[in-house]
Parts: C-alpha cells; sequence; structure tokens
C-alpha cells in the first residue's frame, strides 16, 4: 500500500478541489459575512505567506485568542498547513492562565481579536517569547494592541502573497496544534494534536455511527474553538464540504437560534447549558428548525433535556462525550438496531448515556488497578487509547498521573452496559463518598432537571461531622416558576434510596459555569464546605 501522509494538506487540498462553491457565513458585529470556500482557500494561502514574512517556521507555535469566525477558521488551516502549531487560547481563562499558557507554549505570534485585547494589557510585558500580534475585525486600530509590533489581520493579507508551496509530504506524525486543559486546579496541562490524529479524528466524525457529517450538512460549530478543536468539527466540516455557519462574538442563545432558523442549520454542537438557553428560547419563541442533529457533549445531557427537543421541538437530540486529551470524540450515543424494540423510556435511557466507543479506540473501566465487568451497575474510571488520544501533556510531570502503559486515566467515574453504553457516573473528584459508599451527582443533577420548574441543578459533596461527605442541591428555577426543597427531595425520592437524598437543596439565581460552560462545582464546594456541619451544630 502506498504511504500517503495523513496530514492536514490531504483535508484542505481535497475540499479546495471538490467544495469551491461551498459556503462559509459568520455573524459579526457588522452584519452576517459570506463568502465561498474558493476565497477562503485563497486568503488561507495568503496568511500562510504572510506568516512566513514575519519569520514563522515549521515547528514555532502561534496563538490564538479569538471567537468562532471566519479569520479563526482561516488561522486553523494557514498556521498548520506552512508547518507551525496552531495554539488555541481560552479567552475566558484568568489572566494569569492566559499568561502561564503563552508562555508555557512558547507563542511566538499571537492573533488576537480587537475586542480582546484587554485581555493582554496586564501581561504585556510579562510575554517574552511573544514577537508580533495580529489584530482581528473588520478595522481594527493595531496601535490599539498593548503587544508591539501589532498589524491588522487584513491588512496583513493585502500585502502578503499566498504560499504555494504546501508540502504534500509533511510528517504526519509532525505536530499540528496544540490546546490547554480549562484547570479546575492548578495550572492548565497542555495537549498536542499530531497532524495523524487530526486526520483520523475527522475522518471519525463522518462515520455514520457518529455525526455522520458531509456535504449535505450545514454544520455550526457553537462550542468555542478555543476549546478542544470545537470539537473537531473545522476540520471535518471543511474535508466533508458542508457549509459551515460560525456565531461570532458572544452569541445569546436568541442569537443562535435566529442563525440556526436563517441559515437552515442541520446540525450545530454545544453543551448542556447553550442547549437548555436555546430551549428556553423555543418555548417562548417557537421557530421552526431545520437540525437533523443537536450535538451535545461537554458534561451529561439530562434526559429532560433530550426529551424537549425531540418530543417539544422536533428536533433529534445526540449525546457524546470526549476531553480536550481525546481531541475530543470518544464515545457517542447511538441507539442500536438491535434494540429498537425496547420501550421509549428505555431506549430514552440508553440514548442518555454518553454512548458506544468510537470505532478506531480501545476502553477499559478500572478501580483499584483492576478491570471490572462491563454489567451496568460496576463502577470505575474510564481508560482510553487510540491514534487521537494524547499519550503526554507537552513538558508537564503531571503526565506521570494520568498516563499508564499507554492509556489514558480520564478521571471519569463510569458504568459500561452488557451492550456496550458507557454511562458516566462522575468525575473522581465530584462523586460523593458517604459513609463509604459512592453517590453520583451527575444522576441526582439529571432527575432535578427533570422536574418541570427546573432550569439547571448541580450537586456537589460537602463534608459531614458523622458520614464524612454528603450531597447537597442547588437549583436554578425556571423564569416565572418558584419550587421548594421539599418538593424538590419528594421529586428524587420517587427513584432514588433515602441515603442519596441532599441534605439540603439550595435555590440560587444562577450556578457558576467554567470558561467552558460547565458547572464550577469546585467553586460550589468551597463557599458551601461548612453548610452542614453548621447545620448540624
Amino acid at each position: 500500500m502506498m504511504q500517503t501522509p495523513l496530514n492536514l494538506f490531504n483535508l484542505f487540498d481535497y475540499s479546495q478541489k471538490m467544495y469551491r462553491d461551498k459556503w462559509i457565513v459568520t455573524r459579526t458585529p457588522d452584519g452576517i459575512h459570506r463568502y465561498q470556500y474558493s476565497e477562503f482557500g485563497n486568503r488561507v494561502r495568503r496568511l500562510s505567506g504572510a506568516l512566513r514574512t514575519l519569520g514563522v517556521q515549521p515547528g514555532d507555535r502561534v496563538g490564538t485568542l479569538a471567537w468562532n469566525d471566519f479569520r479563526h477558521l482561516e488561522i486553523y488551516f494557514a498556521v498548520p498547513l506552512m508547518g507551525a502549531v496552531l495554539h488555541t487560547i481560552n479567552l475566558r481563562l484568568s489572566t494569569d492562565h492566559i499568561r502561564y499558557i503563552v508562555n508555557h507554549a512558547g507563542d511566538r505570534v499571537l492573533f488576537v481579536d480587537e475586542s480582546l485585547l484587554p485581555l493582554l494589557e496586564p501581561i504585556r510585558d510579562q510575554l517574552p517569547s511573544v514577537e508580533h500580534v495580529i489584530v482581528l475585525g473588520t478595522t481594527p486600530e493595531p496601535n490599539q494592541s498593548p503587544i508591539q509590533p501589532a498589524d491588522a489581520y487584513e491588512d496583513l493579507l493585502r500585502r502578503a502573497a499566498p504560499l504555494d508551496d504546501y508540502d504534500p509530504d509533511w510528517p504526519e506524525n509532525s505536530p499540528l496544534g496544540m490546546c490547554y486543559t480549562s484547570a479546575t486546579t492548578g495550572n492548565p496541562k497542555g495537549v498536542v494534536y499530531s497532524h495523524r490524529g487530526i486526520f483520523l479524528h475527522s475522518m471519525a466524525m463522518g462515520l455514520a455511527n457518529t455525526s455522520a457529517l458531509s456535504e449535505s450538512d450545514t454544520v455550526m460549530p457553537i462550542v468555542p474553538m478555543f476549546h478542544a478543536n470545537a470539537w473537531g468539527l473545522p476540520f471535518a466540516a471543511v474535508w466533508f464540504g458542508s457549509n459551515i455557519v460560525l456565531p461570532g462574538p458572544a452569541p445569546t442563545p436568541g442569537d443562535l437560534v435566529q442563525l440556526m432558523a436563517d441559515e437552515r442549520v442541520t446540525v450545530a454542537a454545544g453543551v448542556p447549558t447553550v442547549w437548555l438557553g436555546v430551549a428556553n428560547v423555543l418555548e417562548r419563541q417557537p421557530v421552526r428548525l431545520s437540525l437533523r442533529m443537536a450535538l451535545c457533549g461537554g458534561s451529561a445531557a439530562p434526559p429532560a433535556l433530550i426529551r424537549t427537543f425531540e418530543d417539544r421541538f422536533g428536533v433529534p437530540f445526540a449525546h457524546a462525550y470526549g476531553m480536550t486529551e481525546t481531541s475530543p470524540l470518544a464515545t457517542f450515543s447511538r441507539l442500536k438496531s438491535t434494540l429498537a424494540d425496547r420501550t421509549e423510556d428505555e431506549r430514552l435511557a440508553i440514548r442518555a448515556t454518553q454512548g458506544l466507543l468510537v470505532p478506531g479506540l480501545f476502553m477499559r473501566l478500572v478501580r483499584d488497578g483492576e478491570d471490572v465487568p462491563w454489567d451496568g451497575e460496576s463502577m470505575g474510571e474510564l481508560w482510553l487509547r487510540g491514534p487521537w488520544i494524547a499519550d503526554e501533556y507537552y513538558h508537564d510531570a503531571r503526565t506521570r498521573d494520568s498516563f499508564e502503559d499507554g492509556w489514558l486515566k480520564t478521571g471519569d467515574v463510569a458504568t459500561i452496559n452488557p451492550d456496550g453504553y458507557v454511562r458516566l457516573v462522575d468525575r473522581t473528584k465530584d462523586l460523593v463518598k458517604s459513609g463509604g459508599e459512592w453517590i453520583s451527582s451527575v444522576d441526582l443533577e439529571n432527575a432535578l432537571m427533570a422536574h418541570p420548574a427546573v432550569f439547571e441543578a448541580a450537586v456537589v459533596g460537602v463534608p459531614h461531622p458523622k458520614w464524612d461527605e454528603r450531597p447537597l442541591a442547588f437549583v436554578v428555577p425556571k423564569d416565572g416558576q418558584s419550587v421548594g426543597k421539599e418538593e424538590l427531595l419528594a421529586h428524587l425520592a420517587q427513584t432514588f434510596p433515602k441515603w442519596w437524598l441532599p441534605d439540603d437543596v439550595i435555590i440560587l439565581p444562577e450556578i457558576p459555569k467554567t470558561s467552558v460552560g460547565k458547572f464550577m462545582k469546585r467553586a460550589l464546594r468551597e463557599q458551601y464546605r461548612d453548610h452542614l456541619t453548621k447545620t448540624a451544630s
């Protein structure tokens, strides 16, 4: 067989030859921007040429602080196609963490949206590797950049000659990009993605057993492009010739619904909190959508959310699982044909799991160093390996804590049933360990969010004088509705044994969230760690 390298050139070259007439649409502060793949390809080559004139060499890291828009998509391709390494920076991280990851990666050039330039101000003199800033926007003022020299993106492209010598034989195991974890504790950890890994991950996104992306789709990544490659959608969608819709800076749920309706989006991807916001909009202002798939990941989707989209809005809802270290697609929840005769509730319970392992990967369930059975009941930490799974952290001693004998230890506690469906029980750090027994905060959260008056719910373990730890629940009611502790506990008691029930339920106006929209349980644990001990006394 021919030893053809699996690299990004293969994806880009194919899409440029087969799908030059497809569209890329972006919501911008100035309105909707549209152009076709043919112009996208020309601008990608010009951007690579511009970077070469700035002295960017193969292996150099190039950082982005940018929203989901067409310029960011151009950077996604222009940087790795010339052999450099794309480093997408989470713009919602703290200033200290942004400084850390730019310095740790050693970024030479930063692409920064003009609205995000203030993020650089506090650290302007603390980024020694950064030699140049390129400011994104329609008419940005590069002299406003806290770091100089700086150029306006469009000015740079106008002056540049297209780079026409992309190497089709670029080594497939060379680095394509990197992303850092969102760091709930300590400094973020860097994950480097190879050309081969991204190629194979993109191919997996087109499988009928996963998202089945194709040229007939219009794809909208709501998940940020700075987070785990926007779940691989930018690379896969371009390769397969999908129309692409990018929601631009800080979209509201109303913005997302409008875009999906106007552009006839068929596949959109976001975390559960995003889809909860979209559901709220659709309940108040019903709009007919063209979605064949609302793709949800990042954390467990409540079954009630799946039922709402499918029964009320007529939108198929798909659940997937992954993490920064897995590029990120690892499992995908589709109902096997052999299970089609199950009852409606049984089918929903299966589809609310994290799903089946994606072809090409391997998994284990491990507890106390031993594999546990796939019986749907036994809990263990999920371990993964495969061609798009990281095998270390970038220049980080914490590698030894998360990787063992060629396996990634995900830190997620799960069960796997005899049919192979993975169900996340919790993060190892979020399990409530009460009197030596495990309680799943995820199961309690899903049940709370099934209550008709509940918008969001989070459950954490806090210290208890007798049981070491007990569950404490936090609930945000839906707009215009109220609900009390006793009503919610009675609702939970229909499903769970008494010792699982939270010791208290606290009503909040909102639940704090991480930079990628997950519930910030660490903040809740810290703020309420003495709540039950005070109550007991």
